[in-house]
């Protein structure tokens, strides 16, 4: 496998295990789902620098592909035929799909599913791009092809820029992520919080039994004497 293709494939399985690593320890160290940590000036000025380098090439790249004429090449029909595939391809490459990718990095300048996307699309054009441009030397004029081979080493000093700033943002992030697993390590060891103590009043005075109230005794009864006979 080129080494290329090594440090491509190592790196999307870093940001594959990073990802939602990162994701977890937020949320397990109490950060708020979803929000995004501010990004430093310095980190978002070295991607605006790289990004105008490359919006630059991508207009120049444009402008030179339609000044080819690849009808008039000395060469069989196939050849110009797969040239004029591929440069349409690039066409709506530079037009829609890279425009979308740089877009979509510069609302989350850190996010490292949207760099990822970004430099799979330069190494994607590169590819296809200098098969355009080899076959321009081989065929086209000598104009065509110095055009075509300046606009694709400015495709390649991009590419070159964006793929050392990811592997810095990779460093980053996975510091990141060891901090923020220290800091949920931590949590989870810390003491629970000591029970609360619950109080009892009891000086409160006893209540005082109710007394009874004596049945009153009832008045005697007298029974009349009858008077004695008179004489």
């Amino acid at each position: 496998m080129p080494p290329k293709s090594i440090f491509v494939a190592a790196l999307f399985c870093l940001l594959a295990v990073l990802s939602p690593a990162l994701a977890g320890a937020q949320n397990a160290a109490g950060a708020p789902s979803g929000s995004q940590p501010p990004v430093a000036y310095a980190s978002v000025s070295e991607l605006n620098g790289i990004l105008s380098q490359l919006q630059q090439t991508a207009q120049n790249m444009q402008a030179d592909l339609q000044k080819t004429r690849i009808e008039k090449w000395k060469t069989d029909g196939n050849t110009k035929k797969q040239t004029l595939a591929d440069v349409d391809s690039i066409q709506r490459n530079l037009q829609s799909t890279l425009p979308d990718t740089i877009a979509q990095l510069n609302s989350s300048p850190e996010d490292l599913g949207a760099s990822f996307k970004l430099y799979r699309n330069l190494d994607a054009l590169y590819d296809v791009f200098g098969s355009v441009a080899e076959a321009a030397g081989a065929f086209g004029s000598k104009d065509e092809f110095q055009s075509l081979d300046n606009d694709l080493n400015g495709l390649k000093n991009a590419r070159r820029a964006f793929a050392e700033r990811m592997q810095k943002l990779t460093a980053s992030k996975e510091d990141e992520l060891t901090r923020l697993r220290a800091q949920v390590k931590t949590l989870t060891a810390a003491p629970p919080p000591p029970p609360k103590k619950i109080v009892v009043d009891d000086t409160e005075p006893p209540k005082k039994a109710a007394k009874k109230k004596l049945a009153q005794p009832k008045p005697a009864t007298t029974t009349p004497t009858s008077a004695p006979p008179s004489k």
